[in-house]
């Protein structure tokens, strides 16, 4: 990280779901070299053990392991982070599923009903309760990670899209609202290199890359320093926004 940007999150804390690895790790190592502390969350608590340490054992990093779509999970999270650490500052929504592929009309409805509870419905259950538990008496941030399969049609994953374009409306009604003493962005990517998104580039990659200005595929640092931007003071006056990070492939037409 640049010199420029060591401290800028002294003091902060956040929460960062489905952060054991790929791009919610990556934006829980910003925040921590930036000086804060994160509670990451994901479903498998060794994981997420080992993950925590990775970032600085339990003076910078805490885990409650559990389902994004749990209300009792939500809750635990949130009071264990606000009491490990004396206060919470920011939520990122990373957390996102998509357990199906292929042609939206044939999709299985609980199938679904399920992408749309976690990708959607989730992120704004953890907004409201982030919200009452302090953002709203002391201001704050939010990020949510969609995707550019949000941004245009996306073939094979269309419900997927369905709710991060959802996530994407989510965030702009959430900035509206919450003005002036909390902000609320999201990022956009396109195919970066996690095992959740294997499946859209494994044993092709170069063939997947051509297709990007950019010519390689995201990695999950690509991500995270676009979101610790978002959430720090540099990005002040910014709010409803979400950038779009993929290495140019929308100017081609492609997702």
């Amino acid at each position: 990280m640049p010199d420029g940007f060591v401290g800028r999150f002294d003091g902060k804390v956040a929460i960062v779901t489905g952060a054991s690895r790929g791009i919610g790790l990556a934006i829980a190592e910003q925040i921590v070299a930036g000086g804060g502390r994160v509670c990451i969350t994901a479903r498998k608590a060794d994981a997420l053990a080992e993950a925590a340490e990775s970032l600085g054992g339990p003076e910078r990093a805490i885990f409650v392991a559990g389902a994004a779509d749990d209300a009792a999970h939500q809750d635990e999270v949130v009071a264990t982070t606000i009491d490990a650490f004396g206060g919470l500052d920011f939520l990122v929504n990373n957390t996102g599923i998509n357990p199906t592929y292929g042609r939206m009309i044939d999709i299985d409805l609980e199938a679904a009903n399920k992408i749309f509870q976690v990708n959607v419905v989730a992120a704004i259950a953890w907004a409201q309760k982030v919200y009452h538990a302090s953002l709203a008496q002391n201001g704050g941030a939010i990020v949510n990670v969609a995707s550019v399969a949000g941004q245009l049609p996306a073939p094979g994953i269309g419900t997927y899209g369905a709710s991060k374009a959802a996530l994407i409306h989510v965030t702009e009604e959430l900035a509206v609202e919450l003005g002036p003493d909390i902000r609320v962005n999201a990022v956009a990517p396109a195919v970066v290199k996690t095992k959740f998104a294997k499946g859209l580039y494994e044993g092709r990659e170069e063939e997947v890359a051509a297709s990007y200005p950019l010519k390689r595929l995201g990695v999950p640092s690509d991500i995270g320093s676009v979101v610790a931007f978002l959430l720090s003071d540099e990005a002040a006056w910014m709010t409803g926004q979400t950038l779009t990070v993929d290495g140019g492939v929308l100017l081609t037409g492609g997702v």
